[in-house]
């Protein structure tokens, strides 16, 4: 199989007073996602979206959140782990789309330094990471601003043999 599509979810709960890492960079805001890892929301699904291409687990089975040796952790090194792992199964990243769901802070300013902090950590270039943002219209978890979630879908690319 040449082409192969993987798709990525995940869900922090925002908390006030807590720091706020979204595609690997800082987000002012009074409310920040919390979580095991430096809970980048963003990141982890685009972990578990190039792993479930490339048919490798998720990313729990890779960093499990009761290990300690991941506790605080930056989320770029786990996503630069993942995009290692990829490789050596044979692919190459052809291009990841992500959509942001968050009420505030409205992230469109931080979406170019997103783009890079991610393309620079999987070694890509920015046209292959898209990042978009969306709210809720205030429903939900993320419209109550309780939480933050993140959807990506990956495409890689087999390159062995």
């Amino acid at each position: 199989m040449k082409f192969r599509v993987g798709i990525g979810y995940d869900v922090h709960q925002l908390k006030d007073g807590a720091p706020f890492t979204l595609g690997g960079i800082q987000v002012e805001h009074h409310k920040g996602a919390i979580g095991h890892s430096d809970a980048d929301v963003l990141i982890h699904s685009i972990c578990d979206a190039l792993l479930g291409a490339a048919n490798l687990a998720d990313i729990g089975t890779h960093f499990p959140d009761n290990d300690a040796a991941y506790k605080g952790i930056d989320s770029k090194i786990l996503l630069k782990k993942v995009g290692e792992l990829v490789i050596e199964a044979g692919y190459t990243i052809g291009n990841i789309d992500c959509t942001v769901c968050l009420q505030q802070p409205k992230i469109k300013n931080y979406i170019p330094k997103m783009r890079t902090a991610i393309a620079n950590t999987l070694q890509v270039t920015e046209n292959q990471i898209s990042v978009k943002a969306t709210t809720t219209e205030k429903l939900g978890f993320v419209g109550r601003e309780e939480g933050v979630s993140a959807h990506v879908v990956a495409l890689l690319e087999f390159s062995k043999g």
